[in-house]
Formats: structure tokens, C-alpha cells, sequence
């Protein structure tokens, strides 16, 4: 699966993207997540803050508890504001 990071998400962990094996058990979004802090530092440091960091499965905004089974991409940012 690949896994895309912008603006501070893509700071921290020190990369853009990458492309990953999945262990079994990681069903949601909040699943992965949670893997991902398992990492490294950095990764704990990017999302130490679950609540705030946003997810985009395949292109479509995504909330925590969403199925991530069949995705082909999956995005994570922070918070955007318009104006």
C-alpha cells in the first residue's frame, strides 16, 4: 500500500511517501495509525496528536474508523482551513 504525507505530516516523519506491507489486524485507519507510531520517533512525533491529522483514502477524505481494505493509496495532512 502507499502512503503519502504532506505539509508538517511529511516534515516530521522525514519523508514523502512510501510504499508498505501491511500486518495482519490493520483494518482502519486508526489501525494504521496506531502501526505506524509503532516505527520510529518520527512516526510518534507526526501523529502524536491522532485527533488532528486528516486521511484521504484513494483521493477521498476518510474519517479514523474507516476500512482501508482494497485501498490503493492513503494520504495523511493536517488540518486545512479555507479562505
Amino acid at each position: 500500500m502507499k502512503l503519502v504525507y504532506f505539509a508538517w505530516v511529511r516534515e516530521r516523519i522525514g519523508r514523502t511517501d512510501e510504499t508498505v506491507e501491511l500486518p495482519e489486524g490493520i483494518e482502519t485507519v486508526s489501525d494504521l495509525v496506531r502501526w505506524l507510531k509503532t516505527r520510529g520517533e518520527e512516526y510518534e512525533y507526526a501523529f502524536e496528536n491522532e485527533e488532528i491529522v486528516r486521511a484521504a483514502i484513494d483521493h477521498v477524505h476518510a474519517k479514523p474508523d474507516r476500512v482501508i481494505a482494497g485501498a490503493r493509496e492513503i494520504a495523511f495532512f493536517p488540518p486545512m482551513t479555507g479562505g
